[in-house]
């Protein structure tokens, strides 16, 4: 049997402050792995924007909040952001979330959760950043953004910037329990003997 070994970084802190090492572990993966398709969590568009210039090598998709996620009828990401974005040919795409939306509304009128917020915390067990890189993986399949027969790396992180890079073959949200994790790049670790926590 093949085997293939890579090391997997892990921070010891969360947060923005890995980011900048997050995008130099990603962009050695990519020209490694061939891969040309980066999916980057952003709220405000700065690790969108981070990406789209560190990653020009690669089609970069940067997927924010959905309107109105946090304040109604409010969209987070910052336009100076979104200009550096796509002035860098990346692409933005804005939608609900995968493991959000209807049934949050569930949630908040009923005070009972569903299954794909069970989902997310289940997924938040190996960190905020892994649960939103499946997240991401699923949105931009879905609006058609990255094939499910090619593989694409995903960042994410635990608030702001990046702390966690994933390989995986994405899926459509219907074809959740298909997805696929190929490589962990990066993540934090709680078992550091640094780790700050939050």
């Amino acid at each position: 049997m093949t085997q293939i070994s890579h090391p997997t970084t892990y921070f010891s802190g969360k947060g923005k402050e890995n980011t900048q090492q997050v995008m130099s572990l990603a962009r050695e993966r990519l020209h490694a792995l061939g891969i040309n398709k980066v999916l980057v969590a952003t709220t405000t568009g700065e690790t969108g924007a981070l990406a789209a210039s560190r990653l020009d090598a690669c089609e970069v998709i940067a997927v924010t909040h959905s309107t109105g996620f946090s304040v109604p009828n409010n969209q987070e990401l910052q336009l100076e952001y979104a200009s550096v974005i796509e002035s860098a040919g990346g692409k933005i795409l804005t939608t609900q979330h995968a493991l959000g939306g209807v049934n949050r509304a569930v949630r908040r009128k009923l005070n009972t959760f569903q299954l794909d917020e069970i989902i997310a915390h289940t997924l938040r067990i190996f960190g905020q950043g892994m649960k939103v890189v499946f997240e991401i993986a699923m949105m931009a399949s879905d609006a058609g953004l990255v094939r499910t027969d090619e593989l694409a790396l995903c960042i994410a992180g635990s608030g702001r910037g990046a702390d966690t890079a994933v390989v995986l073959q994405p899926v459509n949200a219907q074809d959740f329990f298909d997805l696929n994790v190929v490589e962990i790049i990066c993540m934090p670790s709680p078992l550091h003997p640094d780790f700050s926590g939050e």
